[in-house]
This record gives C-alpha cells, structure tokens and sequence, in this order.
C-alpha cells in the first residue's frame, strides 16, 4: 500500500511540478490546504452563534442551557489540542491533519442529523475533537514549511482562513437559517470537508519525528478532569436546576475534581521524562507572556461574543440573516489586516501591533456596555470594524513573537499550546460570562421589578393604554385585555433586565482584555537569528507518503 501510494505520489509531482517540494509554489499549495482546515473550524462556530437563538426556539433551552453549544466545542477541542503534539510526531502530521478534516467532516454530518439537544451536544463533541487536530497540526505544518523570515506574512494569510470565516459564517449561516433550517449549517462543512481532505491527501508531504515517545495517559486524563469539571462548575453555578447555587454539594465537588485534576497534571508533567505537555517550553519569556495575554484575549473576546447574536435577534428583532450581516465586515477587514500585520512583524516590532490591537478590542468591547432596545445599527457596526482591524492586529505577530525563541523540534508543542491557551479561555469565558449574564438577569429583574408600583399614576396609565390596545386587536373580555397588558410590560421589564445583564457583561470583558496589555508591554523584541534554526541532521525528516 505505502509503495502504491508513493508511485501515486510520484506520478502527481511529474504531472504537476508545482507540489515538488522543492519547487518555490509548494509552500504556498501547503498554506492554501492548512487554510481550507481553519476556515472550516472557525466557520462552524461563527455559523453556530448567529443560530443560538433559533436553537434555544427549536430545543425549548434558556441562555445558560444552548451555550453548551459553544462550550461543549471549545471544551473539547482545548482538551484534543495537547494531544495533537504527540499524534503528530507518532504518526506524522500529514495523517493527522487528514484524520482531523475527517472527524470534523463527520461531526458536522451527525450534528444536523441531530433529534435532541443532548444529541447534538454529542456530537458537538465530535466536531471539538476533529478542530483540536486541525489548528495546531496545520500551525505547525506552516511554521516547519516556511523560514522563519517568512513566518509572519505565512501565519497574516493563515488568520485570512479565520477572517473569511468570521465574515461569511454569520452571513451564510444566517441566510441558511432564514432559508432553510438550522440542520443546514452544519451539512454545509461536509463539501468543504471532503475537498479539504482531498487537498492534504494530494498535496501535503509528510514529517514524523524519529523519536518516540510513550503517549502521557495520566497528564491526559488529568488534563481534561481539570478543564471539565472547572467549565462545568462556572458554566452552572447559577443554573436553575441548581437550587444551592455556588455551594451546592455538586459545584464543590466540582471544583475539588477540578483543583486535584491540576495539581496531578503538575506533578506528572514534571516527573516523567515525556510530558503531554513539555512545561519547559514556558522557560521562554516571549513564550510564557504571549500566551497570557492569548488566554485574556479569548477570555474576554470570545466569551462574550456568542451573547451579541442573541442580543441582536431577541431584543432588536433582527432575523438570523440581518444578524450575520453585521459580522461581514469586520471579517473582511480582519483578512485586509492580518496579511500586512504579519509583513510588519516580519520587519519591524510586531509589539507596537498588539499593543495597539488590544486596545483598540478593550475599547469595542467597552462601546457595546452602552446597547439598548434602541440602539441603532452605527452604534452596532463601528465597534465591529474596529473589532475587525484590532484582530488583525493581535493575532499574527502575537503568534510571530510567540514563537519567536522556539526551535522546530519543539514546535508543534508550541503551536499546540498556543491554540490550547486561548482555547481554554474561551471555553473559561463562555462558562463564566453565561453564568453572569443569568445573575445579572435575575439583579436587573428583581431591581426594575421593585420600582413598578400598581399605585403609580404613570404604572395604571400605561396599563390602561396597553389594555385598550389589547383589547382593541385582539378582542376579548376586559379581563383578558388586562392580563395582556400586564403581560407586556413584565416582557418589556424581562428585556431591559437582559440587555442591562448583557451591557455588565461586555464592560467586564473589556476590563479583563484590557489587562491583558499588562503582560504584552513586558514581552521583549523579535530577534531573527535567534528564530533561524534549521532542523538538525536526522530530526523530523520529512518522509514520503
């Protein structure tokens, strides 16, 4: 079979010179087919949001139920990312970044086949796993194809996968939804799947590392108690279900699940001679800092971006199709600004970027604590274009830097890590800005709620109006046109504790993005040659397949 598939292979590179390694276009060919696994990853999620709404309508689920949607896929996907490593230097990245296009693909497949919610969730899962494959191995295939003085435009055109998912996954997920049905969003990654799967098959060369390690069971496991029973435990906190709220025998245990399963992972990592995860690469200040500022970034960022859709559908009345549009351009402007970020890091101080970059999103995300049911589109859209630009901004040379004093043996770990961090700080951020966003409900509610007197002259006037209204279209007795009066103005009162909730929850995520700019003022300058290290002789080879 392997003699069958290197003649396959052999015979491709005769008919078409483009995918000989050695020929300049190769890389590029490699770029364009990582860039196809990332634009599937991050279009589900971004598809995924804008359908929140229909999905709560669909499955009869409250706000702290359908974020498990996005929890469940950003959980499992920053317990597979550590994984990936090993996989990758076992059984060569090019298998792996196929095998995750194939769960991914599958995944996608089951969830719009799905009859329940649970259902769903299950298979959400499946999608998380493929993702967590795909990001890091695809990183790491970019960083080993391309020199380090080309690393940065390479990861700019990378993050364009990410911008055109940004941009056309709310929008093509909202036309879906409007058009179709919520099953399509998902069958709509399984043509881009199996054309990505046939790209890596044709024109990815293999690398697998000469040396072979035992996989880490026990830092595995530990790992992913720790991440479960963490999200698990902030993402319920104030469940409804969950009458004892944050001392309630089921979120002790799971904290104590959740602090045992860290402090093992520790040990582990730190007594055996092949880690899951090698700590050692923290040793690197750029490192070390860069991923703190990826896991505030993603905190803030994507924990609090999945509540916008819901935002803009349930209280604004926008249509699934009018809520994608607005995430257009700030795709669009995101794909014009990586590529010339990373060619700026490349050359001068990609610091200077992420500094601006994470300013530039605190103060988006401090605009929207100002939404209310009368806010108009300008004051939406602004905060998105420059949402837009500040990505662009941060994510190329923040990676750039990131990696920046990592050798290539070590550096689908480091890739790996890179995405995990700013993974579990999404995942973090859901779990805890959904709990907030129901605490901040239920405040709001209670507060305007005491502020309605039936005694109130303004109160028994609205009322009376609203009972005539009711009354007048939709007939009945004077009774019912009461009940409906009362009806009304408790949904406008419900809505207004929402949007306030809402408003806390987008100035706490600016606070904490905008402390993420503490550890990026430490990080030091990109230094080249500290960066150029070619692969020693008789490591990671790369191997025909």
């Amino acid at each position: 079979m392997k003699v069958k598939w290197r003649n396959f292979r052999a015979n491709l590179q005769e008919e078409f010179p483009q995918l000989n390694p050695e020929n300049e276009t190769y890389r590029w060919l490699v770029l364009v087919t990582v860039m196809v696994g990332t634009f599937m990853a991050v279009l589900d999620s971004t598809i995924v949001n804008v359908a929140l709404p229909k999905l709560m309508a669909t499955f009869g689920v409250s706000v702290d139920r359908v974020e498990w949607i996005v929890t469940a896929y950003l959980l499992i996907f920053a317990i597979a990312l550590p994984s990936s490593g090993w996989l990758a230097d076992t059984f060569g990245y090019k298998p792996i970044f196929v095998l995750g296009l194939l769960l991914f693909t599958l995944g996608s497949f089951l969830s719009s086949l799905s009859w329940s919610f649970d259902i769903l969730i299950a298979f959400r899962v499946l999608q998380g796993a493929g993702a967590g494959l795909l990001l890091p191995v695809g990183m790491a295939t970019l960083t080993r194809e391309f020199p380090p003085e080309k690393r940065g435009i390479a990861l700019g055109f990378w993050s364009v996968a990410a911008s055109a998912s940004v941009a056309l996954g709310p929008t093509a997920g909202g036309y879906l939804i409007d058009h179709f049905s919520w099953h399509s969003i998902f069958d709509i990654n399984v043509p881009i799947g199996i054309m990505g799967m046939a790209a890596s098959l044709g024109i990815l060369r293999n690398y697998k590392s000469p040396h072979q390690r035992y996989f880490d069971l026990i830092g595995f496991l530990s790992l992913a108690a720790f991440l479960t029973c963490l999200v698990l435990a902030l993402a319920n906190g104030n469940s409804a279900w969950n009458t004892g709220g944050w001392t309630s025998t089921y979120i002790l245990v799971n904290f104590a699940v959740s602090f045992v399963g860290l402090v093992i992972f520790l040990i582990t990592e730190f007594s055996i001679e092949h880690p899951l995860i090698d700590l050692k690469i923290f040793k690197s200040f750029n490192f070390s800092l860069s991923n703190t500022v990826f896991f505030f970034f993603g905190l803030g960022l994507f924990g609090s971006t999945f509540l916008l859709p819901i935002y803009l559908q349930n209280s604004l009345g926008y249509t699934p199709l009018q809520a994608g549009l607005v995430f257009l351009p700030m795709g669009i402007l995101l794909g014009l600004t990586a590529p010339l970020a990373g060619m700026f890091s490349d050359r001068f101080n990609g610091k200077i970027l992420v500094i601006l970059g994470v300013g530039l999103m605190a103060f988006t995300l401090y605009q929207y604590s100002f939404l209310s049911f009368l806010s108009e589109k300008s004051q939406i859209m602004l905060p998105l274009y420059l949402r837009g630009i500040a990505m662009g901004l941060i994510m190329s040379p923040l990676a750039t830097i990131a990696i920046s004093e990592i050798t290539n043996e070590k550096m689908a770990q480091a890739s790996g890590l890179i995405n995990v961090i700013r993974q579990i700080g999404g995942s973090v951020g859901v779990a805890l800005f959904g709990t907030l966003l129901t605490r901040r409900t239920i405040f709001h509610s209670v507060a305007y709620g005491q502020q309605l007197s039936a005694h109130s002259e303004t109160f028994q006037q609205t009322i009376s109006k609203l009972q005539q209204f009711a009354l007048q279209s939709t007939g009945g007795s004077s009774s019912q046109s009461l009940n409906k009066a009362q009806a009304l103005v408790l949904t406008f009162v419900q809505n207004q504790a929402f949007i306030q909730a809402v408003d806390d929850v987008f100035l706490i995520a600016s606070i904490i993005v905008l402390a993420s700019l503490v550890p990026v003022l430490f990080l030091r300058r990109y230094k080249k040659k500290r960066a150029v290290e070619s692969i020693p002789a008789g490591k990671a080879q790369p191997t025909k397949m």
